[in-house]
């Protein structure tokens, strides 16, 4: 969003102004903390990189870590402080998100906000919650962890769908499409077993104690 006064022009040279920002942020981790960054990497200023074990971080190229994430590579409490964190290329971590130490996030894939990642992801999902769980698989992801306009089509056509999956076959066969004598068929049926069981539950009740 955009202050009413900027205009387009205005608003594009600020913009430009925070990614050479962001540039020269990651160019100070590698240089200075020898962080393995890929150069094309934006990472939020208010985003907290772990300079204990800055050379036991990698970020692959075009994935962005958004404000208030935490991303970790050592843990005090377990003395892992040699650990490992991966994240790979064209991901997404949402505002908010802990991904712990040891943990490698596989490529095109997206964190939601607020996850705590505390195992490793495979490439091509989506992750959410405190613990982080799978909650969509397939996804296919470009710069900066946007999905494409593909799978945003086809999720789009059918949100419960997932690309290039075969149909799922129906879960209650007996919701299909019925002729008029079978929708009376199945409420005398319907009424029968009601019957039955208020006959049963009133015998129940009438016996003697």
């Amino acid at each position: 969003m955009r202050a009413r006064f900027i205009n387009q022009n205005m608003f594009m040279v600020l913009v430009n102004i925070r990614n050479k920002l962001l540039y020269a942020r990651t160019w100070y981790f590698r240089s200075v903390f020898g962080m393995d960054i890929a150069k094309d990497v934006r990472i939020s200023l208010k985003a907290r990189i772990d300079k204990t074990n800055p050379k036991g971080l990698t970020i692959g190229e075009k994935t962005m870590v958004t404000f208030d994430a935490i991303i970790l590579s050592h843990d005090y409490a377990s003395r892992r402080h040699a650990a490992k964190t991966v994240i790979g290329s064209h991901c997404f971590i949402g505002c908010g998100a802990i991904v712990l130490p040891n943990i490698t996030v596989g490529n095109h894939c997206i964190v939601a906000a607020g996850s705590v990642v505390t195992r490793d992801v495979p490439d091509n999902c989506i992750v959410a919650g405190n613990p982080a769980k799978i909650i969509k698989t397939g996804i296919d992801t470009v710069a900066y962890g946007m999905l494409t306009e593909d799978y945003l089509a086809v999720s789009n056509t059918e949100p419960n769908a997932e690309p290039n999956a075969e149909p799922n076959s129906e879960l209650n066969p007996e919701k299909k499409q019925q002729t008029p004598d079978q929708i009376v068929e199945n409420k005398i049926k319907s009424k029968a077993k009601n019957d039955t069981y208020n006959d049963t539950n009133n015998g129940v009740e009438n016996e003697p104690a």
